[in-house]
């Protein structure tokens, strides 16, 4: 453990010229929360590996293998669990990295997501919208569920970490192909399928939002949204354990078998016989508290009232306005977390792992409805100016008058 400890301090020096750089690029950053983001994520790396001690976790499993199975580095690289064992690879093997140390390093990778994440939020945003008075931004930063599941080593890390950097990367696509790069790299081979969701969301958002581009700008994207679409769709079916030449079939037999695990899930939900909205209710707001038996699910069940309180800023006549003059990355959130939802919600059965699956996504609806209430914020102050304009004016005529006559 002392290892581990050791690291941690690494890894914050490590992260001090990242830091230093884009405060220089981003005027708006202070390194300081940064930095108290830092420790506050690594005290759920912490909290992540007591819980490891005491409940079975992936992670032990992804250690062993990268200790023990692979021959070489390079045999341990495809999609899915492999991946985060060829991540492992190089520090587990050349570096003797024990098991503490490789669950902290990865912590660290789920730090860099949510750095990227808030740099997300905050450029794309005008002003700091406020929740009860608090800036939302940071409350949205410091929620414990999504740091607990991003703080260990596994694929809610790598994956919270790679959506991170391409959301980032998609704010200003010509500037920042590294971003896009490692962004797409790291997602397409932990979860393929929420890659396509972002890619044909932003082929969606950039078409339809209110940003002026050239014509032939639109049209190439969409030519590129569906020509990715086209070269990933047998590989993502097959990911997703769809049989590409009998979807329908295959589709089915997932499905009997989620029932069937369901028999057997502690925290399974009967999604099957839900209706669509309630699939969605359950897979983005529960647990609740009645669903709760212990501490931890108490926990997510006050992050969820959040989550209920936040969805229903957007149950306003405003809304429709809004999003029909949205810009490109909102409408690309509200696509990629609406998309991702429905599919999800026909393959989950089992609270645990819903609790798990939607972390990779809740910042993209958080995103959208801040956004909303960014633009009404926006259209107050305008209203207001025009209110003041209108009043100057008539006093202007009125001293005009008095002064003619």
């Amino acid at each position: 453990m002392l290892g581990a400890f050791i690291l941690i301090f690494i890894l914050f020096g490590v992260s001090q010229p990242i830091l230093n750089s884009i405060q220089q690029r981003h005027k708006f950053v202070k390194a300081g929360f940064l930095n108290q983001m830092y420790w506050y994520h690594m005290l759920f790396g912490g909290i992540y590996y007591s819980y490891t001690l005491v409940a079975r976790s992936d992670s032990v499993n992804y250690y062993n293998k990268t200790l023990k199975y692979w021959p070489t580095w390079g045999s341990a690289f495809s999609p899915g669990t492999d991946f985060m064992e060829w991540m492992a690879f190089p520090f587990v093997r050349y570096l003797n990295f024990n098991y503490e140390m490789t669950m902290f390093l990865f912590t660290w990778f789920g730090f860099l997501g949510f750095v990227y994440f808030y740099l997300f939020f905050k450029e794309n945003l005008r002003f700091n919208p406020k929740f009860e008075g608090y800036d939302a931004i940071t409350i949205f930063m410091f929620l414990p569920n999504m740091h607990f599941w991003t703080a260990s080593l596994g694929k809610g890390a790598v994956i919270f970490c790679g959506i991170g950097f391409l959301v980032y990367g998609l704010s200003w696509p010509g500037k920042r192909i590294p971003h896009l790069a490692i962004g797409g790299l790291l997602t397409y081979m932990v979860r393929p399928h929420i890659l396509f969701a972002i890619v044909i969301g932003m082929g969606v958002g950039f078409i339809l939002g209110k940003e002026k581009v050239p014509a032939y700008q639109k049209y190439l994207t969409a030519i590129g949204g569906l020509v990715i679409s086209i070269l990933v769709y047998d590989q993502l079916l097959t990911y997703l354990g769809y049989d590409p030449n009998n979807i329908v079939e295959s589709f089915e037999e997932e499905s009997g078998l989620n029932a069937q695990r369901l028999q057997s899930a502690g925290s399974g939900v009967d999604m099957g016989s839900y209706s669509l909205p309630m699939k969605l209710f359950t897979f983005w707001f529960r647990p609740l508290f009645v669903d709760s038996p212990n501490l931890l699910g108490i926990f997510v069940s006050m992050e969820n009232l959040l989550y209920i309180y936040m969805f229903s800023r957007v149950l306003n006549k405003d809304f429709i306005k809004f999003i029909k003059g949205a810009p490109a990355m909102v409408k690309m959130s509200g696509i990629v977390f609406i998309s991702i939802s429905i599919s999800m919600t026909f393959v989950m059965s089992n609270l645990g792992i819903i609790i798990r699956q939607k972390s990779q996504i809740m910042y993209f609806m958080l995103f959208v409805v801040i956004a909303f209430m960014d633009w009404q914020k926006t259209n107050k102050m305008r209203k207001r100016l025009e209110i003041y304009n209108r009043i100057v004016e008539e006093e202007q005529r009125n001293r005009e008058l008095s002064e003619s006559k």
